[in-house]
């Protein structure tokens, strides 16, 4: 690897000097709209976008900052995932936000902020890089939920994603904490040497693995660690939400390749059954607990647990015996960010039925769609076809990937769980099936005009269109993510 400093970070340093551009060019911003703010920061975040996608089609791997970050495949490849998703969400939320009187500066600031904790925790090569930047990210993400001050609910969602998200973070810390103390160092590389020649505590280690998993799913929001994620995707405006369930998901899923396979991947015996019970219970307890659902915001959340099923049975099955299948890993990797694709179009149509005073976020609020708008009728069918993995969709790829990946592991009890995760799969397909009945088959409660941006209408378009174009044409995302995996496992 060839040793980069400034040049590695070129990314990170671009997004904090756009924050704190945006910040101070609020300020003198007139505009009730704030297109100045809104079009600084999409202009910022195209730059950054195009530098992560840069440097990762270089091929490039180096260090940074005496080592304590990697600038590697992996890490700007999910990197241009989230800065797209945030990017995403802002135009979806620019009306909605306006609406509700929370398009303010703040709420690009935080965005960026928030973004800038994601990009240092995909490149942390240190546990304390790592934890930076999820303190970083998560105290964002409080104050986005926040923003509206004068609505009940969004200020307790913000108290208990706070209160819960600390109590998170303390585990992780604790956990990160006895793994030092079992390797003695806090370096990733280090720590993987150490732990691979067997030269640790392994009683110290094993409690330490306990308190990462724990804070690792909450992060996620896998089973039992969960409780927040319906509240706070309810509660909070749902720009927010979206922000929430999209871009920090591909942060939670790089710190838990970057501690969990390239530090601790010697001690895989010890998390693997941990994460697939996390799996298990996670795809029975969302998939069962959507379908009591009315409120289409809270549905989702259950959704997304169950979703987050299959990308811990992905990171699961990555070592089977002695053997290393990075297989696993990428499947779970297209998994998720095909996942946030999806996500930023069902919660992104949310926002753009919208209106003041009327939050589009119960499954009435999508009666008879198909009448008063064909397009984002179309545009939502595509996006729950997605979900409930049905072909032609990128859903449907993605499932039959992280299948595959558990049945190439010869294990019959791998085997089993892809049985069980197809049987799960089959009672959630009917959540996701009722919405696409409301739209095309129910009549329509509210016959008022959907006045929709043009920009939020052709970002629309195009997303739903990627989430179909994916799914028949899946093989070219398919390859960069086995090549930055397969870049990450061998550095």
């Amino acid at each position: 690897m060839n040793e980069m400093n400034w040049h590695a970070v070129a990314p990170e340093i671009l997004l904090l000097a756009l924050a704190c551009a945006v910040t101070l060019v609020d300020l003198f911003v007139k505009d009730a709209r704030r297109r100045p703010t809104y079009w600084l920061t999409m202009l910022g975040l195209a730059g950054v976008a195009g530098l992560h996608l840069g440097y990762f089609n270089a091929g490039q791997a180096g260090y940074a900052m005496q080592r304590l970050v990697v600038s590697d495949q992996f890490g700007h490849l999910l990197a241009f995932f989230a800065t797209v998703a945030a990017a995403v969400t802002l135009i979806y939320g620019q009306h909605y936000a306006a609406s509700r009187e929370i398009l303010k500066g703040e709420l690009f600031s935080l965005a960026l902020f928030s973004l800038l904790g994601i990009n240092i925790m995909m490149s942390g090569n240190h546990l304390l890089v790592i934890y930076l930047g999820l303190e970083v990210m998560t105290l964002s993400l409080y104050a986005m939920v926040a923003l509206r001050r004068d609505n009940l609910l969004a200020t307790e969602a913000a108290m208990k994603y706070f209160v819960l998200g600390a109590l998170s973070s303390g585990f992780l810390l604790y956990g990160l904490s006895m793994v030092y103390g079992a390797t003695g160092s806090l370096s990733l590389p280090e720590i993987f040497q150490i732990v691979a020649a067997g030269e640790l505590n392994k009683q110290v280690m094993a409690f330490g693995l306990v308190f990462i998993v724990a804070g690792l799913a909450f992060k996620l929001g896998a089973v039992p660690f969960h409780m927040w994620v319906p509240d706070v995707y309810h509660g909070a405006p749902t720009v927010a939400t979206l922000f929430i369930a999209s871009a920090p998901k591909l942060a939670a899923f790089a710190i838990c390749m970057r501690l969990l396979v390239e530090g601790l991947l010697g001690a895989a015996v010890d998390w693997q059954m941990m994460l697939v019970v996390l799996a298990v219970a996670s795809l029975v307890l969302g998939n069962l607990a959507a379908i009591a659902q009315t409120n289409l915001k809270r549905m989702l959340a259950y959704s997304t647990i169950a979703q987050i099923g299959f990308v811990l049975l992905g990171l699961s099955c990555g070592v089977v015996g002695a053997t290393t299948q990075s297989t696993g890993y990428s499947a779970a990797m297209f998994y998720m960010v095909t996942y946030v694709f999806t996500t930023l179009g069902t919660f992104g149509m949310i926002m753009l039925l919208a209106r003041e005073g009327h939050e589009a976020d119960t499954l009435a609020s999508f009666a008879g769609l198909n009448r008063r708008s064909p397009l984002l009728a179309a545009m939502m069918a595509i996006f729950m076809f997605s979900l409930a993995g049905l072909p032609p969709t990128v859903g449907f790829y993605a499932k039959l990937v992280v299948l595959q990946a558990l049945v190439a592991t010869g294990d019959t009890f791998y085997l089993g769980l892809a049985i069980a995760a197809v049987m799960l799969s089959l009672i959630g397909a009917f959540y996701y099936l009722r919405v696409v009945k409301l739209m095309y088959f129910d009549e329509p409660q509210d016959s008022t005009p959907l006045p929709v941006g043009g920009d939020a209408r052709a970002v629309m378009v195009v997303n739903g269109l990627a989430v179909l174009v994916f799914g028949l044409l899946p093989g070219g995302l398919m390859n960069w993510c086995a090549q930055a995996v397969l870049n990450a496992v061998s550095t």
